[in-house]
């Protein structure tokens, strides 16, 4: 797909995408890594990265809803896969006819997937999760023991097979923290249980990316990758992506739409929080919070035009920003750079979040589907 005739672009390179996996592989050599593709593979595109990180060795796919895998599934994705986010009434059986791991945080999961086994005439392949002090999904430890008994009861009928038990850490990405060495206790003890009661999981797992970097002794039987496998830093405080191996998969670009002189005293965009202060150029870049650019970098968001990093003038509005050239010049179609692995000066989805107050994953992972997707290093 050609870029120079589109409005804007993210172009993906698979690989980068592909270095990443086996960087992050090399980090857990005693461990299988599973890939987290949820949310559309963090806004890169489930079904090409997925393929690209199974080709570099990635041995599980994680998803967070059941449709996602599903949609694996039927794109022809045959690996090993994992879904956690559940709600009563869910496709289980589906999933399960479908050879997708499926996870069970509660008695009310552990009995529907059981009758969805059932049905469907085969065990259903279950992760048992562990609140171990992240407070959102899994059993807490009280209810654990009750959990355990009910699945390996349901094991022993042929209803589940329990292949793994998991759960998720809550300050990772500040090493040190106290809550680390809690978590990691509270899930040993957690195995330990299980372990008692019979249960022999496959595959043990609790290090999502931040852990994986800096965390060996989490790393158990698998880690569990996303946003480091797009080449974005987990832990910006410690090192870059370069510093950790890894490249940015995410280049973000646009077509100026217009370049224009305009007098000193100008109103720039909605509620003129932008003023230029003297006669200048102004370009017009023609994406906007629609297409995933953060309104609250207004005023704030880094963009390169003409070789060198401007700042969005005024506010972001719904499918165009400003920004103010100075003395520079550009030309309507010249390229706008909103951020990409910094090779050629621009930005990078650090500075963005940086500039937004936000965190690099929900920068990449905004970007909308007005924005096509371009595939490079396939």
């Amino acid at each position: 797909m050609d870029s120079t005739a589109m409005r804007a672009w993210a172009r993906i390179d698979l690989a980068a995408l592909r270095a990443n996996v086996e960087a992050l592989r090399a980090r857990a050599p005693g461990a299988g890594l599973m890939a987290v593709v949820k949310s559309d593979a963090y806004g890169h595109g489930m079904v090409p990265c997925a393929r690209a990180a199974i080709e570099a060795g990635a041995t599980w796919l994680g998803t967070a809803t059941p449709q996602e895998a599903l949609e694996l599934r039927a794109a022809g994705v045959g690996a090993r896969a994992l879904c956690w986010l559940w709600t009563p009434g869910g496709p289980w059986r589906e999933a399960i006819e479908a050879d997708i791991d499926v996870s069970v945080s509660g008695m009310w999961a552990l009995r529907e997937v059981v009758a969805a086994a059932r049905a469907a005439g085969r065990h259903a392949r279950v992760h048992l999760k562990a609140d171990t002090g992240l407070g959102r999904n899994g059993a807490q430890p009280a209810d654990w023991p009750e959990l355990v008994a009910a699945a390996r009861a349901a094991e022993a009928q042929g209803a589940v097979q329990v292949t793994g038990l998991w759960s998720h850490f809550a300050c990772a990405d500040e090493p040190g923290h106290p809550s680390i060495a809690a978590q990691l206790a509270s899930y040993r003890e957690a195995l330990a249980h299980a372990e008692r009661a019979g249960l022999r999981p496959e595959v043990r797992h609790m290090a999502n990316s931040p852990a994986t970097l800096t965390l060996p002794e989490s790393h158990f039987d698998l880690v569990r990758t996303g946003v480091a496998m797009y080449g974005i830093s987990p832990v910006p405080q410690l090192g870059a992506p370069a510093d950790f191996g890894l490249r940015p998969v995410m280049t973000l670009g646009a077509r100026i739409a217009l370049v224009k002189a305009v007098p000193g005293g100008h109103g720039i965009s909605y509620g003129h929080k932008y003023t230029t202060p003297g006669a200048t150029t102004l370009a017009l870049v023609p994406v906007g919070y629609a297409d995933g650019i953060p309104r609250h970098a207004s005023g704030t968001g880094p963009v390169l035009v003409a070789g060198k990093w401007r700042t969005v003038a005024g506010r972001v509005a719904m499918d165009q920003f400003v920004v103010d050239l100075g003395g520079d010049s550009a030309e309507v179609g010249d390229e706008a750079l909103l951020f990409g692995p910094g090779d050629r000066g621009e930005p990078t989805a650090e500075d963005w979040a940086l500039a937004a107050d936000t965190i690099s994953y929900e920068i990449i992972t905004r970007i909308g589907t007005r924005v096509p997707r371009v595939y490079v290093g396939t």
